[in-house]
């Protein structure tokens, strides 16, 4: 809601407007007089209300509703405009109306489905309108709870385009949100950036640390039982980055039967992907072809970044059999083309290591990463 440090004559017009009231009834409203509310109007900022009549004032603003003050500060803006000769604006507002809460919210549920469909452009756009309008300093309890989730967006969206550290990273987006999610004391959503952070680490190539976190947040009572399990799943492949596959398998067939139990067919896919990859590493390439087939005929590949994931982690396994070698390639080329496509510079890093490797050593790929 808006509040006027310091009346005059322009505020008072504004507010006068914003009721949709003529002078004589403005002046009934507040008790003065209908020469007083003139004075105001034709002096504008060059006068000012006396001190109790300043008090009056700001009763009326404060007992106005969300339509008046919104009319209100519409009023101000277009009378403080360059070359409009109505002076110097006198009010601040104190963090969004309510129809901003509203507008922020709406605009982070198309921010969510924006990065579902790697379109960053827009969503970084939506983002950044919020994050760029409010410091951290001028919002209540609910602003800073729209500001912790707008940042910790802003942090999915520099992991998915591969800022994963340095100043402007997933990794400080991530902290910017724990910090303000921690002020509010939301336990959950603290837990749920770690979960992040974690994933950042992992594809920092912190695989020890990565493993260590998701341990800790697999039996995190904060966290949601599906979140927990994709922690458990996430533990599976950082051990099998770090080449110890086989208890990479165990953890992750646990976190499978968990997303079964839970009824999530796409964790329940993107598991069955993840263990091909850990089989792979194995050197099982039967049970690895057998879980990559799950995963591409179960799982939604809507997205063009788990169509990538899907098409990477196929063609890795295929470049693991010089009968399949070619075929590996090609599915490893159509992969780079649409990760170069939506901007999934992390994806094209995994690509290209993974060719690279393949031409060094003639089919002994390096370890898969996320």
């Amino acid at each position: 809601m808006a509040t006027v440090h310091h009346w005059t004559g322009l505020e008072a017009r504004a507010l006068r407007l914003a009721l949709r009231m003529s002078v004589r009834t403005f002046a009934a409203h507040l008790g003065v007089g209908v020469r007083t509310i003139s004075k105001w109007e034709k002096l504008l900022s060059s006068t000012e209300p006396r001190q109790d009549t300043q008090a009056i004032l700001d009763t009326a603003l404060a007992r106005a509703d969300a339509a008046v003050h919104l009319r209100f500060e519409t009023n101000l803006s277009e009378a403080g405009r360059p070359g409009s000769g109505a002076g110097r604006r006198r009010v601040t507002v104190a963090g969004p109306r309510a129809w901003e809460y509203e507008t922020w919210t709406d605009d982070l549920d198309r921010t969510v489905v924006a990065l579902s469909r790697q379109n960053f452009g827009f969503a970084d756009d939506l983002l950044r309108r919020w994050l760029a309008r409010f410091a951290p300093a001028e919002l209540d309890d609910k602003g800073l709870y729209l500001y912790a989730r707008s940042t910790a967006l802003l942090g999915d969206l520099q992991r998915d385009r591969g800022a994963i550290v340095g100043p402007l990273s997933a990794q400080r987006s991530y902290a910017g949100a724990r910090a303000v999610l921690s002020q509010l004391d939301i336990p959950r959503r603290v837990a749920q950036v770690d979960l992040s952070t974690a994933v950042v680490a992992e594809m920092s190539g912190q695989l020890e640390v990565a493993a260590r976190r998701y341990e800790t947040l697999a039996v995190d009572d904060r966290l949601s039982r599906r979140d927990r399990a994709r922690a458990r799943l996430w533990v599976g492949t950082a051990l099998s980055k770090d080449g110890n596959h086989d208890y990479a398998s165990r953890v992750m067939l646990a976190a499978i039967h968990e997303f079964e139990d839970l009824a999530e067919p796409d964790d329940w896919s993107v598991a069955h992907q993840k263990l091909a990859l850990a089989h792979r590493g194995a050197g099982d390439l039967t049970s690895a072809l057998r879980c990559m087939d799950i995963a591409r005929t179960t799982g939604t590949t809507d997205s063009p970044i788990q169509r990538v994931r899907l098409d990477t982690a196929h063609g890795h396994i295929l470049l693991s059999d010089p009968a399949t070698l070619d075929d590996g390639l090609e599915v490893l080329e159509n992969a780079a083309k649409v990760a170069a496509e939506y901007g999934l510079s992390h994806q094209q890093r995994s690509i290209e290591g993974i060719r690279s490797t393949q031409s060094m050593y003639g089919g002994a790929t390096s370890p898969w990463r996320r």
